[in-house]
């Protein structure tokens, strides 16, 4: 596969992007299990922080091959520190349903978004591995739709609801936007459209977090209204 000298760097960096969303995921995964109600769910959950860690070092190996002598050690995104840091106050509360949201839900569908798109792009250029490529994004599809129908099971539980979780829900969909728009230059560098990579993110949002839709704690709502996701 050909890849542009200049495109080299830029794309490097967004994978280093992804790698260290991989990172959050497993480390995410890996205490979602102690704090799952049922066995099952803890199974899922140990077997995504180890795929999800497996991502990292697939996405690690890339950026070595692209662009070895000129990238070190980035830190993190100043929206990703945001991120990972109401999730890890999330799991010291307990709060599984957030946790599910913020990471299953929001930033799975953010990272599905964005390997959607690169999929694209690499097939166009019939780039090597597309079974790998392609088991890598079915485990993301199978994380995220893991969270969809576990929050929904717990809001016809009553466990929790989607007015609990809007108000947090829009903190974390603010911080995707931020991570994105932090990235714009480097997606202008590989000639994509940050805008459209933005927009892409609002399809694996279900519609009760949906931010033109104010909720507030209390009100009535029928979980069955809430569509797992918008496709």
């Amino acid at each position: 596969m050909f890849v542009h000298p200049v495109q080299r760097a830029p794309i490097a960096r967004l994978l280093q992007f992804l790698r260290d969303g991989e990172y959050l995921a497993s480390d995410c995964a890996r205490a979602q299990a102690q704090l799952a109600p049922d066995p099952g769910m803890r199974r899922f959950l140990r077997s995504q922080a180890r795929q999800e860690s497996y991502h990292a070092i697939v996405f690690q190996a890339n950026i070595a091959w692209l662009a070895p002598r000129h990238l070190g050690n980035c830190p993190l995104l100043p929206p990703m520190e945001r991120y990972r840091a109401l999730i890890e106050d999330a799991i010291r509360r307990g709060d599984f349903a957030e946790t599910l949201m913020a990471e299953q839900i929001i930033l799975e569908g953010l990272g599905e978004a964005i390997l959607v798109r690169i999929e694209e792009g690499l097939a166009k250029r019939n780039a090597p591995f597309e079974r790998l490529r392609r088991m890598l994004l079915q485990q993301e599809e199978a994380h995220h739709g893991f969270g969809c129908r576990t929050l929904e099971r717990m809001f016809a539980a009553g466990v929790t609801s989607p007015e609990v979780l809007w108000n947090r829900g829009q903190e974390y969909l603010a911080l995707t936007h931020a991570m994105v728009a932090t990235l714009a230059d480097l997606f202008t560098s590989i000639e994509e459209d940050a805008t459209a990579w933005a927009a892409d993110v609002g399809r694996y949002v279900p519609e009760w977090l949906n931010p033109g839709i104010q909720r507030r704690e209390g009100a009535p709502s029928d979980a069955s209204a809430f569509p797992v996701a918008v496709r």
